[in-house]
């Protein structure tokens, strides 16, 4: 028999939606959540590109749905959302994101449209097709993924910063909409994490030994690290927290 402090951690039932599910974060919060109990739907730029998280959640004995979309485009998010309200999702996890790193004089117009697009203006079309059941229902948990840059201005990513401030103010405004009517909306802001996108961080032999000297715990963090707080975000245990930009960072901010 579960008890009670079982039940508040568990996904037993839910269906989650994660967006870039192929690898990394989005991978091991997919990952995660079917580990919790739920039931996963998958979305990345192909079919190929899903296929290990995909194989590692069946694996799990959870099902797998799969949505292939370029979330750059409002007009691919529309088509291959169309459908959205009969996949019953309770959980969504808006991880897709888009990083170029260049000294904004150098910038340009059509980098920054592609950042906007990925980081924000996707987060806000992707949470308002979701939403529409989820507030019929009178229950739901959206999940954004922030960053750091959503508190502080950042080198060489001037469009980065700007999405994801933008990505936490969001949070904040669907958050006051739509929490009296059941749905939560939260945001994790991972610290510095080791992925595929800050390669070349960790490369730079001075910068990353200036980023380890500030971060309190020495290390950089996981993909898993943010996974276990996506899971909490999604589950009963968090249905009291809204409007959150929570940090995930190693204790960075604090210092």
């Amino acid at each position: 028999m579960t008890n009670w402090l079982e039940s508040q951690f568990s996904l037993n039932g839910k269906k989650a939606l994660v967006t870039g599910a192929s690898k990394g974060i989005g991978a091991s919060i997919a990952i995660a959540m079917a580990q919790a109990g739920a039931n996963v739907v998958l979305v990345g730029r192909s079919h190929d590109s899903l296929s290990a998280t995909r194989v590692a959640i069946e694996n799990l004995g959870r099902s797998t749905e799969t949505l292939v979309v370029d979330v750059e485009s409002r007009a691919r998010i529309s088509d291959a959302f169309k459908s959205i309200d009969q996949l019953n999702v309770e959980i969504v996890v808006n991880n897709a994101g888009s990083i170029s790193r260049a000294p904004a004089i150098e910038t340009s117009l059509e980098d920054w449209d592609r950042i906007i697009d990925t980081n924000l203006n996707s987060v806000f079309q992707i949470s308002q097709l979701c939403a529409k059941s989820m507030l019929a229902k009178g229950h739901g948990r959206i999940i954004n993924i922030a960053s750091l840059l959503s508190f502080q201005g950042g080198i060489n990513v001037p469009a980065y910063t700007a999405s994801k401030h933008a990505v936490a103010g969001v949070t904040k405004a669907l958050a006051n909409e739509w929490g009296a009517k059941g749905v939560t909306v939260n945001a994790i802001a991972p610290g510095y994490i080791s992925t595929d996108n800050t390669q070349a961080l960790r490369n730079d032999v001075d910068r990353n030994t200036s980023i380890l000297a500030r971060i309190p715990i020495g290390r950089w963090g996981t993909p898993e690290d943010l996974a276990a707080v996506a899971v909490f975000l999604a589950s009963p245990a968090a249905s009291y927290i809204n409007g959150e930009i929570i940090t995930v960072d190693g204790g960075w901010m604090g210092r």
